[in-house]
């Protein structure tokens, strides 16, 4: 290590205000990172049944849960945007759990009677018990949704969409497709979906009515088997190899997933020209 002045005498260092300062920024370093913000909570709660469990993925990693709404019609209405959460209070959580809607808006939905979600069976957590609920069973869950969903507004003049989503993710993204995003002609949407392999990519039975409304599919696998020939590694991995920002006044960006994932491509689309205020969370 390079000096280039005399290093100070201990006395000097041990003066109290050094000693505090030293004190904070270990503090600060030590210090757990922050969580990322959570929807505030309803001021009401009610029950709904179960309407369908199923396995979403040939490894039952996932799973599809419906609710039956069809007599809470506030609760329904209150769904107006895509990326929106519903908040459950489940039997085993000592605490309230919030799942992104993946069906789209009632408004925009010919199934106007229930809530579909994509649950993540991850043994020992709070949501995978849902995954054992069956049709009929009574599940306690907000009045109304929480979460402003993603404020499309904010790139409402673009003429080229990014989509990026990993794992579980993908369940707003789903509800923001068949909302009726991407049908826009002068739009070009791609969206760049990651899991691990093809037994863990939820909606693939989606996949061609997704693109017959105008959404570009760039499935990437981490983990493939060797009979893939699609695009490999992480999604952020495959973004750098295939896409490059060219124009990033006419372009907007979505994300949802793993918190690496959308850091890592926040930083790379800022980095390329594209302002904040174009890449869009649900959170």
């Amino acid at each position: 290590m390079l000096l280039r002045s005399p290093p100070r005498s201990l006395p000097y260092l041990l003066r109290p205000h050094l000693l505090r300062a030293l004190s904070n920024a270990a503090a600060a370093a030590l210090a757990p990172p922050t969580p990322p913000p959570t929807p505030p909570l309803p001021t009401e709660w009610t029950e709904a049944p179960v309407s369908a469990v199923r396995a979403a993925t040939s490894d039952a990693s996932l799973f599809h849960v419906s609710l039956d709404l069809s007599s809470h019609g506030p609760l329904l209405a209150s769904h107006v945007a895509a990326g929106q959460f519903l908040p459950f209070r489940l039997p085993s959580a000592p605490y309230p759990i919030f799942l992104a809607i993946s069906s789209p808006p009632p408004a925009s939905s010919s199934s106007r009677g229930s809530f579909e979600f994509l649950v993540k069976r991850l043994p020992g957590t709070p949501s995978a018990s849902l995954c054992d609920f069956r049709p009929g069973d009574l599940v306690r869950v907000g009045g109304s949704v929480v979460g402003r969903g993603f404020e499309v507004a904010r790139i409402a003049d673009a003429r080229e969409v990014l989509v990026f989503a990993t794992g579980s993710g993908i369940s707003p993204i789903r509800s923001l497709i068949e909302s009726g995003f991407g049908e826009n002609e002068k739009v070009d949407v791609s969206l760049f979906y990651g899991a691990r392999n093809l037994q863990r990519m939820a909606y693939q039975e989606r996949f061609s009515d997704w693109e017959s409304r105008g959404i570009k599919i760039i499935p990437v696998l981490s983990r493939p088997d060797d009979q893939w020939t699609g695009q490999r590694g992480y999604v952020q991995n495959a973004f750098s190899r295939t896409k490059k920002v060219v124009n990033p006044s006419s372009m907007g960006a979505i994300l949802c997933g793993h918190k690496q994932m959308t850091e890592d491509i926040t930083r790379a689309l800022v980095a390329d020209g594209m302002s904040k205020d174009t890449i869009l969370t649900n959170i």
